[in-house]
């Protein structure tokens, strides 16, 4: 495969540049969308300007944007796909453009009826990996396993504690503020999430001991203006940190590499399933705006009750034999 052609040093205009640091800025506040989320899509509106700038041998202009047409969005996605670049990445980079020309639309700069037209690629749906039970448990007790200092052993214990025992995605744990999880008798703790939608989630008793032994340990003031995790030279805990110790931890305990920090989340959701959870009080948990979101664990948990009845139920294993 030949490799692309490098990308121009400047490859959009100023004006369009200025437009682009607007809509993030939009993206990070009024949408509340996290760092991470941004910067992804700060990343694929790149690679499509990238593209367009070497397309039309010049800088994308504001009107460039304007005149988009299908067969522009597709020429990209048929160079993202010989890059490499799966059904999910595709779709992604799709999302991100589409969102930055909804904002020239709200600017009165663009119309997004070129992209609206655009069918996103086709994602096969694959199922949450929850680990089992046991495995879970042995994450949470054995998360500062591979730390060199305690309260350092402490934090990664009170972080994937969090995770696993109140389903937060990762970075609702991360923008924790100092003061929180100070009260050892508080039952519960209202979560931020995606869009600002706010939620009431429980805490076990487990996740409050491991916060309590983080907080002794720490060698940094826990103020509200703060965070509560930090890095080990004081800055906010960052999830590449977080991601980097559960694979670690993946090594040590022999998990699989679907292992990672968000699987916690999903593994809330999937034991509470099979315990009897109701399936509107897991959403409201989660906090996922739509029911359909929360029932991909309803496959999950079905999934695994055929794997039961394939391993226990006498008529399953003859079947299994042939017989």
């Amino acid at each position: 495969m030949p490799d692309a052609p490098a990308p121009l040093l400047v490859f959009a205009t100023p004006r369009l540049l200025a437009l682009k640091a607007a809509w993030l800025d939009r993206l990070g506040g009024e949408r509340a969308l996290g760092p991470e989320t941004v910067e992804a899509y700060e990343r694929d509106l790149r690679q499509f300007l990238q593209f367009l700038a070497r397309y039309h041998g010049r800088p994308v202009e504001t009107a460039d944007m304007a005149d988009l047409k299908p067969v522009d969005l597709r020429a990209f996605l048929a160079e993202r796909r010989r890059e490499g670049a799966g059904a999910r990445s595709l779709n992604r980079n799709l999302s991100g453009v589409r969102s930055f020309v909804r904002h020239l639309e709200r600017e009165g700069l663009a119309s997004s009826a070129g992209t609206g037209a655009m069918r996103a690629p086709k994602v096969p749906k694959s199922l949450p990996r929850p680990l089992s039970v046991p495995d879970a448990r042995l994450v949470t007790e054995e998360a500062g396993a591979m730390a060199t200092e305690p309260w350092i052993a402490a934090r990664n214990t009170a972080v994937l504690t969090l995770l696993y025992g109140c389903g937060l995605r990762i970075g609702e744990a991360l923008a924790l503020p100092g003061d929180a999880l100070a009260d050892p008798k508080a039952r519960s703790m209202r979560i931020l999430g995606k869009g600002r939608k706010e939620r009431l989630v429980p805490l076990l008793p487990a996740v409050l001991e491991a916060a309590a032994e983080y907080r002794r340990l720490v060698p940094f003031a826990l103020s509200p203006e703060e965070p509560l995790f930090r890095g080990a030279r004081g800055g906010p805990l960052r999830p590449q940190i977080v991601q980097a110790e559960m694979q670690r931890l993946r090594g040590l305990l022999g998990l699989p590499d679907s292992a990672t920090p968000h699987a916690l989340r999903h593994s809330f959701a999937t034991h509470l399933l099979a315990r009897g959870g109701d399936l509107r009080a897991i959403q409201d948990l989660l906090g996922h705006a739509s029911l359909s979101t929360t029932q991909g664990y309803t496959a999950v948990d079905a999934a695994r009750l055929v794997g039961v009845y394939d391993s226990a139920h006498p008529r399953a294993r003859r079947a299994a034999r042939g017989s």
